[in-house]
């Protein structure tokens, strides 16, 4: 005997369709459009000179401001003891605050095999201390060629250094796209996506980064945008990088920057985003030299501002 879907709903056997809300299988970030939930870096609040801000002080700080998540700096982090990476997990979650990245360095641009070995080992370690705090990014960095030792030079170069001599960049690609292969394996193991970051070196350029990141072509590794690493004709680059970001660090220069000072256009930015359907984490990097609760707080309400 047949029975009509009518009689089933009146049954309680099956529910009827709500009015106005999309059916299963839709894609929630078409009906809805953009969303974006805003971080902070904890670089914002230390940028390597003392006193360092503990991790837990800026969770707190990030709770009072009504930021969504926080973006942890390595470098930043007091231990790597279990005990600690925990304490932190539990009192972001106390305090409402995702851990949301895990910023490292590392240097995959290196002739010596064995030195490159020991970046991708340090890699592989912080996709573990990611996963037991349950941080699902890491921000991966190419590496460059360190001809130009200082990072002040570096700078003032704007972030051009000449190739070591007797190599080609060819082969700082291939170190850095066999190294990263060789972490995709743990990656996908602990859940934690690979961000590359458009920073100094290899990845100063959109050509350089999306070289990189085609030829891996893996679902575990994505693009980190940051906002103020490409220093002349930002806009052009930001939007051939935008399709494949899956994190973007914003950066503000409140009191002139730290190295260099951008004027930044973020409902520019913003619209880049939308464009190409971003639903994911904003996170602040202050790299100014007010004081960082000025500067962060300033920060936050432009970028509410812009991003609507």
């Amino acid at each position: 005997m047949k029975i009509s879907r009518r009689k089933l709903i009146r049954a309680g056997l099956i529910s009827a369709p709500i009015l106005g809300l999309p059916s299963i299988g839709k894609s929630y970030k078409k009906e809805t459009g953009q969303r974006i939930k805003l971080g902070v870096s904890t670089y914002s609040y230390w940028h390597f000179r003392p006193p360092k801000v503990s991790i837990s002080t800026i969770i707190d700080k990030a709770a009072a401001l009504g930021i969504e998540g926080v973006d942890i700096l390595h470098r930043q982090m007091e231990s790597e003891e279990n005990g600690y990476l925990q304490n932190l997990k539990k009192h972001a979650f106390l305090n409402g605050v995702d851990l949301i990245s895990l910023s490292i360095h590392q240097d995959f641009v290196e002739p010596d095999k064995e030195k490159r070995q020991q970046h991708i080992e340090h890699t592989l370690k912080c996709i573990e201390l990611a996963y037991k705090m349950g941080i699902p990014c890491i921000r991966l960095n190419s590496g460059r060629w360190n001809t130009i030792k200082s990072f002040d030079d570096l700078m003032a170069a704007n972030g051009k250094e000449p190739v070591l001599e007797g190599y080609t960049e060819d082969h700082g690609f291939q170190w850095c796209i066999d190294s990263i292969e060789k972490c995709l394996p743990k990656a996908q193991e602990c859940g934690v996506v690979l961000a590359l970051e458009n920073h100094w070196g290899l990845t100063r350029t959109p050509e350089g980064l999306l070289r990189i990141h085609d030829t891996i072509n893996s679902p575990w590794l994505g693009i980190l945008m940051d906002t103020g690493n490409f220093l002349e004709d930002p806009y052009d680059k930001l939007e051939m990088i935008a399709p494949k970001a899956v994190f973007v660090q914003a950066k503000t220069y409140y009191g002139g920057g730290e190295w260099y000072t951008l004027d930044l256009d973020y409902k520019r930015i913003g619209d880049i985003l939308k464009k190409n359907k971003y639903n994911g984490y904003v996170s602040l990097e202050f790299e100014g030299k007010a004081p960082a609760d000025e500067g962060v707080a300033r920060s936050v309400a432009m970028l509410r501002e812009a991003f609507g």
